[in-house]
């Protein structure tokens, strides 16, 4: 059967806009000239006997388990999690824990594009997107909130724009079997530079990382930093978000992808 399949995952690139100041990557580019003084002396001869005076291209990076677009563990969230389903509570998988099976499931878009940016998506907004698709959610099917952050990708604001996930919606999402989210945005919850702004005025602390919380009542993961959601329907693919193996890490990175059986 024939195959297709359509890239949602972002390029990791320096320069731009991808996080905040004091969380984006470095990355240097050394090419086939640069590195080939250091293979000849390993070997005892000169540079001009390799080919053409070239050895390898090679990278070297700076970066966390959060740039680029990757999958959040459990861990990162908060220290335990199930609190809803185990009493007290346990130790929060890390990404070398979490099920193989959760992140590669038939897929589901949300479209909030239409959202302002800084909006806190609620239960109530998931439900009507689901019923304008005609869409019932299966457990562990993995499901995608196109936000208009998407479209700003390496812009300056990037970082401020979009929609973003609250406690209730995404708990509505766990409660259904839903183990796997992901998002456009910079974070799966609203934009940090507009939630500060809510804080301030109303006090109420537990606005902060509210739909990352939710994970400690039910343990799940989510995408972070996908892209070309827009080039997706609202189902009929499969998505695979398959994770670096970082040892006891709370994230890794993922060339997400969405497959379609044509």
């Amino acid at each position: 059967m024939p195959r297709r399949i359509v890239d949602i995952s972002v390029a990791l690139k320096a320069g731009i806009i991808s996080d905040p100041p004091h969380a984006l990557p470095k990355i240097e580019y050394l090419d086939h000239h640069m590195t080939a003084p250091g293979m000849a002396q390993d070997f005892g001869i000169s540079v001009d006997q390799l080919p053409e005076g070239e050895y390898a291209a090679i990278e070297r990076v700076q970066i966390s388990t959060h740039n680029g677009t990757h999958i959040d563990a459990p861990y990162h969230y908060f220290s335990r999690m199930n609190e809803r389903l185990v009493p007290g509570g346990e130790p929060s998988w890390r990404i070398d824990e979490v099920p193989l099976d959760w992140c590669l499931q038939p897929g589901v878009k949300l479209d909030f594009r239409h959202f302002e940016h800084g909006y806190v998506a609620t239960a109530n907004d998931v439900q009507a997107e689901l019923k304008r698709i005609g869409h019932t959610l299966k457990p562990l099917e993995i499901v995608v909130v196109n936000t208009a952050a998407g479209a700003r990708y390496g812009e300056d604001d990037y970082i401020h724009s979009g929609c973003g996930m609250g406690k209730e919606a995404t708990l509505w999402l766990l409660e259904q079997g839903v183990r796997v989210t992901g998002t456009d945005g910079w974070s799966w919850d609203a934009p940090f530079s507009l939630t500060k702004k809510k804080v301030a005025a109303t006090g109420d602390v537990s606005l902060i990382w509210e739909g990352h919380r939710a994970g400690r009542e039910i343990g799940y993961c989510h995408i972070e930093k996908l892209s070309n959601l827009d080039k997706l329907p609202p189902s009929g693919f499969t998505i695979s978000c398959l994770p670096v193996k970082v040892y006891r890490g709370s994230a890794g990175w993922t060339r997400a992808v969405a497959i379609f059986e044509e």
